[in-house]
């Protein structure tokens, strides 16, 4: 008896314990939610008496689940990148250039409509918030992801410097800095910033495959060579005795 007693107080400590979890849980995801939609309305610097009155929550209880502001962006970054991660369609690798050109950028125009209020909001806080630089980077990373996967068709051969300064500068072109400037510096519509940067991505694109080019073309040349040389002297060996600096191919 005294054990089913204690099994019985085991259970009651574990649900009240899960309950309390699930309490906390709801209470975090209601402040996130609440920091989305003040900023999605406008309110590019929501304070914490705002989100936790939007959360339906008391100013101590949003501190006590987020400690501080980083916090708060940290969790609500994560928030956000988990709703594209869903969104997320990749496009087709093996269509055309020009159509995985013009499909790319397209996806990325509707990403960056997206995430335009959080980025502004970023804007204002980021210089004084490590967490929110976190962000910018983490966004440029996958965009510099993204790039690799699906023209990485263009990137064969390309020595690595180069290829690191132009995955940057697709990078940069596909992410916010340059968004910002075609849509709230220049007031393009969001078609015609599509288009400005689909030149962009052709353009770097057809820059890294013709740097690529002579170095394919320098090893086409070396195989084509070797392939000749065994066909003039198809026993040529080298002495296997010898030491590399005393070998010497000898005709036989």
């Amino acid at each position: 008896m005294y054990a089913e007693r204690r099994g019985g107080e085991q259970s009651s400590t574990t649900a009240t314990t899960d309950g309390r979890s699930a309490r906390a849980e709801r209470t975090r995801q209601a402040v996130i939610e609440a920091h989305i939609a003040l900023i999605r309305a406008g309110e590019l610097k929501p304070t914490g008496a705002q989100i936790a009155s939007r959360a339906g929550v008391s100013l101590r209880s949003l501190w006590g689940h987020f400690g501080d502001l980083e916090t708060l962006f940290a969790a609500t970054g994560a928030e956000l990148m988990r709703r594209q991660d869903d969104a997320y369609e990749p496009v087709d690798p093996s269509l055309p250039l020009a159509e995985r050109i013009d499909a790319y950028c397209r996806q990325r125009a509707e990403l960056l409509e997206f995430i335009a209020p959080f980025a502004r909001s970023s804007e204002i806080r980021a210089p004084f918030s490590r967490e929110l630089q976190r962000n910018r980077l983490r966004y440029l990373d996958r965009a510099r992801y993204e790039i690799r996967a699906l023209f990485s068709d263009q990137f064969e051969g390309v020595d690595d410097t180069v290829r690191t300064h132009i995955e940057n500068l697709l990078g940069v072109s596909t992410t916010w800095p340059m968004w910002v400037s075609l849509r709230d510096v220049l007031r393009l519509s969001v078609p015609e910033a599509v288009e400005v940067m689909k030149r962009s991505v052709s353009a770097l694109l057809a820059e890294v495959s013709a740097a690529g080019r002579p170095q394919a073309i320098t090893r086409v040349d070396e195989e084509q060579d070797a392939v000749a040389s065994r066909r003039t002297y198809p026993h040529s060996q080298p002495n296997a005795a010898l030491g590399p600096r005393e070998q010497v191919v000898v005709p036989v």
